[in-house]
């Protein structure tokens, strides 16, 4: 896994084996970033069930001034951790080892991705509701094309699709 474009493009990464940290695809990773590029610029950006922390890096190397990775996982939070170092860029990050659930309401940020393991459906609707009554400038949530996220949560509103294979990104803005 490597990291696409930005200040640390090129760069590899460490990843964790097991079926619990499933890295976001690099051509998906760059179409996200794509939609993002005119948003990232000094933003604070939150890498919400990390895993390896790819998102969040990827996020660093295109001009977010800082991340915040929420990770449970200590293997992962580990893996993190030496990707952050190997880059030079511990400054310019946070990690909380916590339940996604619980770490959401008390979260800042103006970006927010989510990426729950594809098998904890339940986690994508506690997510959207943390952050429904407090919405971050953007909420974006990758999953199976098979899963079905609501039209609007909170004061969340879907506003995008993005479908790439059997992934999909859903874009969430606050209701104007």
């Amino acid at each position: 896994m490597r990291v696409i474009g930005g200040e640390f493009r090129s760069r590899l990464l460490k990843s964790l084996p097991g079926l619990d940290v499933r890295p976001t695809p690099d051509r998906l990773r760059e179409a996200l970033f794509n939609v993002l590029a005119p948003r990232i610029d000094g933003v604070i950006f939150a890498d919400v069930y990390a895993g390896t922390g790819a998102v969040g890096i990827e996020a660093l190397s295109r001009g977010a001034a800082r991340a915040i990775f929420i990770e449970q996982n200590r293997g992962a939070i580990a893996v993190i951790r030496a990707n952050l170092k190997s880059l030079g860029v511990e400054s310019r990050a946070q990690i909380l080892q916590a339940r996604a659930r619980t770490a959401l309401f008390a979260l800042r940020a103006d970006i927010v991705f989510l990426d729950p393991p594809y098998r904890l459906e339940n986690e994508y609707a506690a997510a959207l509701e943390a952050l429904g009554a407090r919405p971050p400038s953007l909420v974006i949530v990758q999953h199976d094309v098979r899963v079905a996220l609501p039209e609007s949560v909170g004061r969340l509103e879907r506003t995008r699709k993005l479908r790439q294979s059997d992934n999909v990104l859903t874009f969430y803005e606050p209701r104007k």
